[in-house]
C-alpha cells in the first residue's frame, strides 16, 4: 500500500493566473483524498508573485519565481521521500515538474512517465506567450532556459532516454506552430493514436518496460488533466478535441503505479474556474486517479 503524502503546489507561474492555483482545493472537494486509503498532508508551497512580462534574457515568464518555487518544492519532497512516503503533488501548472524532477535528480537517476495531452516541448523562441508550462518537457530534459534546466548544476534533470510521453495528441499541430518535434528525440513516445491501437494498459506496460530496461532507480508520474477527453475535461486553459477516457487513464495509471519504481506523482492543469457548477470535470479526474490507487492497493 502506498502511503501518500500530499503536497499542495498551486503555482500558476508557468501559465497564467486564470485559476489553476485552485486545483488542490477543488480536487479535495471532489473527493480525491477520501478515495485514497492512507494519506498525510505535507503542507503548501508558497508561490512568488506572478510577473506578467517576459523576462528579456530568457524570453519566458517568471523564470526567477519558477526557479525559487522549484527549490522549495524539491526541499519539501526530500522530506517526504526521506520518510519513505509517496509524494502526491497537487499543482498548479506543469512547471511544478521542475521541482519534483530536481528532488529526484539529487538522489540519482530517475525516469519520467509524462501523461499529458500536449508534448510541452516548445522552446522559449517558439512558445508564443513565454509560458514555461508549454516547454517543461524540453526544459526538464536539459534545454533552455538554463536558469531552469540547470537547477543545482544538475542538467539534465531527466535524460531523454528515461522519458515516456504518453497520450499526447498535439504532435503535428505543435510542430506546425513552430515547436521543436518531440518525435525526433530519444524519448519513448505513445501518442493518443498509439495508445488506442495498443490499449491503454498495454501501452503503459510497454512504456514502463522501456524505463525498467533503461536502468533508472525510480520514476516520477506527471499527470496533466488535459490528457482526458475534452468532453469529460473542458476545465483546462488550452482545450483540444479528443483525449483519453477516464477508464483508459485509470488503466494506464494502474499499471504505472503498481511498479516498484513509482516514486511519486503530480496532478496539474485542471482549472476549477472553467468547470461547471457540479464540478463534473474535477470529479471525473479524482475518480480516475483514486480508482487507479485502489486497484494497486
Amino acid at each position: 500500500m502506498k502511503t501518500c503524502s500530499v503536497i499542495d503546489a498551486p503555482s500558476d507561474l508557468g501559465l497564467r493566473p486564470t485559476g489553476v492555483d485552485g486545483l488542490p482545493d477543488a480536487l479535495r472537494a471532489a473527493g480525491l483524498l477520501e478515495g485514497l486509503r492512507d494519506v498525510r498532508h505535507a503542507g503548501r508551497i508558497p508561490v512568488p508573485p506572478y510577473v506578467p512580462l517576459r523576462d528579456p534574457s530568457t524570453g519566458v515568464l517568471n523564470p526567477g519565481g519558477i526557479a525559487g518555487f522549484s527549490l522549495l518544492l524539491a526541499e519539501r519532497m526530500a522530506f517526504t521521500l526521506d520518510l519513505r512516503l509517496f509524494p502526491l503533488v497537487l499543482g498548479g501548472d506543469c512547471s511544478i515538474l521542475l521541482g519534483a524532477a530536481l528532488a529526484l535528480r539529487r538522489r540519482g537517476r530517475f525516469g519520467l512517465f509524462f501523461i499529458d495531452g500536449h508534448a510541452d516541448f516548445y522552446s522559449p523562441e517558439s512558445e508564443p506567450n513565454g509560458e514555461v508550462a508549454s516547454m517543461v518537457l524540453a526544459v526538464v530534459t536539459g534545454r533552455e532556459p538554463a536558469v531552469l534546466a540547470d537547477l543545482d548544476g544538475l542538467r539534465p534533470l531527466v535524460r531523454e532516454e528515461d522519458v515516456v510521453v504518453f497520450g499526447f495528441r498535439d504532435g503535428d499541430s505543435a510542430v506546425a506552430s513552430g515547436s521543436p518535434d518531440v518525435r525526433q528525440t530519444a524519448m519513448q513516445l505513445f501518442d493518443l493514436t498509439e495508445v488506442r491501437r495498443l490499449g491503454a494498459a498495454e501501452a503503459a506496460r510497454r512504456g514502463l518496460a522501456a524505463l525498467e530496461a533503461s536502468g533508472v532507480e525510480g520514476l516520477w508520474v506527471h499527470l496533466d488533466a488535459d490528457v482526458l477527453n475534452d468532453v469529460v475535461m473542458p476545465a483546462v486553459d488550452y482545450r483540444m478535441p479528443e483525449g483519453l477516457w477516464p477508464r483508459e487513464l485509470t488503466e494506464a495509471l494502474t499499471v504505472v503505479l503498481a511498479s516498484p519504481l513509482a516514486a511519486g506523482m503530480e496532478v496539474t492543469i485542471y482549472n476549477p474556474n472553467f468547470d461547471n457548477a457540479e464540478r463534473s470535470a474535477a470529479r471525473a479526474l479524482a475518480r480516475a486517479v483514486t480508482s487507479a490507487f485502489a486497484t494497486v492497493t
